[in-house]
C-alpha cells in the first residue's frame, strides 16, 4: 500500500485510538507501537481489504496482543478507567468504529474479528449504557445560526441544558463567567473573524471540563502535534457520530488535579 495513502488516514486512527482509551499519550503510544510492530514485521496489513480498513485492523490486532489477555477494565487506576467498569471494551470498540469513524458493521466487524450480528449487538449494548450518561450543562462556541441551532436540539434531546451560543470568542468567555459548562462544543472559526481555538484555551484555563471540537478543516486541529483534540468532529457532521462523540468525551473526561505551587 503507499505510504501516502497510509498517512492519510493516520489522524482519524490517532482520533479513534485517543477515544478508545480516554488518553491522548496513551492513544498516540498505541498507535505509534502498532507501526513499529509493522516494520518489525509482527504483524501487517490486509492487501485485500480498503487501506483504511487494513489499518484499523492491524491497530486492533496489535492493541489485543498487547493487553495480554487482559482487560483495561481490570485496573481501575484513573477516573476514565473507573468509568470504563460499566462499558467493555468489546461494546465501545463497536460503538467508535460504526458511529465516530464511519464504518459499516460489516467493516467493523472485519476490524474486530467478528460476525456482523455480534458487532450489531455490541453496538446497540454500547448505545443503551451510553444513555445513561448523566445530564450536564453544554456551551455551544458556533457563528453559523443553523449549525447552531441543529446542535442545541441535539443536546437537548440527548438530555442536556445548553448553557448559551456563543458565535465569538468574547460571548463564549462571557457565557463561561456566567455559569461554568460541563461540555464545550466548539467550532474553530468565528464570526468575528476570532478564533474558536482561543476561546476553547480561555476556558480550560479556569475550568477543566471535556472539549468537541466540530469543524470543517479538521487538518488544522490534526497536524501530530502534542496539542490535538481528543474528540473532534468534521462538518457536515452526522447526528450518530456527534451523540456518540458526546457520551465518549463525557464518559472518559478526568478532571485534573491541580499541582501544588512551589515557593
Amino acid at each position: 500500500m503507499p505510504a501516502s495513502d497510509i498517512a492519510r488516514h493516520v489522524p482519524y486512527l490517532r482520533r479513534y485510538a485517543r477515544a478508545l482509551t480516554g488518553s491522548q499519550p496513551e492513544g498516540d503510544a498505541s498507535v505509534q507501537a502498532m507501526f513499529e510492530a509493522l516494520l518489525a514485521d509482527q504483524i501487517s496489513l490486509r492487501t485485500d481489504l480498503s487501506t483504511k480498513v487494513a489499518l484499523f485492523q492491524a491497530f486492533h490486532t496489535h492493541w489485543r496482543r498487547s493487553l495480554n489477555g487482559h482487560s483495561i477494565d481490570s485496573e481501575a487506576r484513573s477516573g476514565a478507567e473507573r468509568r470504563l467498569q460499566s462499558l467493555s471494551p468489546e461494546f465501545r470498540t463497536a460503538l467508535l468504529l460504526v458511529l465516530m469513524e464511519g464504518f459499516s458493521e460489516a467493516e467493523a466487524a472485519t476490524i474486530l474479528g467478528l460476525s456482523v450480528e455480534t458487532t450489531r449487538e455490541r453496538l446497540y449494548e454500547a448505545e443503551a449504557q451510553i444513555q445513561g450518561q448523566m445530564a450536564t450543562d453544554v456551551l455551544i462556541i458556533e457563528d453559523e445560526p443553523i449549525v447552531a441551532l441543529d446542535l442545541e436540539r441535539l443536546v437537548r434531546e440527548l438530555g442536556h441544558h445548553v448553557t448559551g451560543v456563543a458565535a465569538t470568542r468574547d460571548e463564549a468567555s462571557a457565557i463561561t463567567a456566567a455559569q461554568k459548562p460541563g461540555l464545550v462544543l466548539a467550532d474553530v472559526q468565528l464570526a468575528d473573524g476570532s478564533s474558536g481555538l482561543d476561546a476553547v484555551n480561555d476556558i480550560l484555563r479556569r475550568h477543566d471540563i471535556p472539549v468537541i471540537f466540530i469543524t470543517a478543516f479538521p487538518g488544522s486541529l490534526l497536524t501530530g502535534g502534542k496539542s490535538e483534540p481528543a474528540f473532534l468532529v468534521v462538518k457536515p457532521f452526522r447526528e450518530e457520530e456527534l451523540r456518540a462523540v458526546i457520551g465518549q468525551a463525557l464518559f472518559f473526561h478526568t478532571p485534573q488535579i491541580a499541582q501544588p505551587q512551589r515557593n
